[in-house]
């Protein structure tokens, strides 16, 4: 398999790798692996986060050890929707165990796992910076806060929805 990024997402790693001193390219490799996660199908396998290591000029290991760290990056095929529920002390004390276990039941799948559908995939994340606002998951770039089991069968409904469209 050949990984190249697409000539608009190349200049676009260009333009950010040249935003690092030369020898410190290796700075741009958080925002380089979201690129590379959204351009190669929603996960980096490990043919991307090589590419990713040459562009940088950096080990393959040195990505890896960001990519496998990171709750944000998904080192295996997911689903068209991540609902990454967080399970630390403020929303475990309100009940995000719950949450994840209904979601377990409701979806048929275990935590890591991918419906049969394609459509989702369940991922506790630790600290998710919303602790105001527990039980809360967040969905890319959104936070569903104060869950339920109402709201989660809400979200999927409406996910659900507008994959069907």
């Amino acid at each position: 398999m050949s990984v190249k990024f697409s000539d608009e997402k190349m200049k676009e790693v260009k333009e950010l790798i040249s935003h690092y001193p030369e020898g410190k390219e290796k700075s741009a490799l958080i925002p380089l692996l979201h690129i590379a996660q959204g351009e190669f199908g929603g996960w980096l396998d490990v043919p991307v986060m090589d590419y990713v290591a040459e562009l940088l000029n950096i080990l393959p290991i040195e990505v890896y050890e960001v990519a496998t760290f990171y709750t944000m990056f998904n080192t295996k095929p997911v689903g068209k929707y991540v609902l990454e529920v967080c399970r630390t002390g403020p929303c475990m004390v309100s009940g995000c165990d719950d949450i994840i276990s209904y979601i377990k039941e409701k979806l048929g799948i275990n935590e890591g796992e991918t419906t049969p559908d394609g459509l989702f995939t369940l991922k506790p994340a630790e600290c998710l910076g919303a602790c105001g606002y527990a039980p809360m998951m967040q969905m890319g770039k959104t936070y569903r806060e104060h869950l339920t089991k109402e709201k989660v069968d809400k979200l999927i409904e409406e996910l659900r929805g507008k994959s069907n469209n």
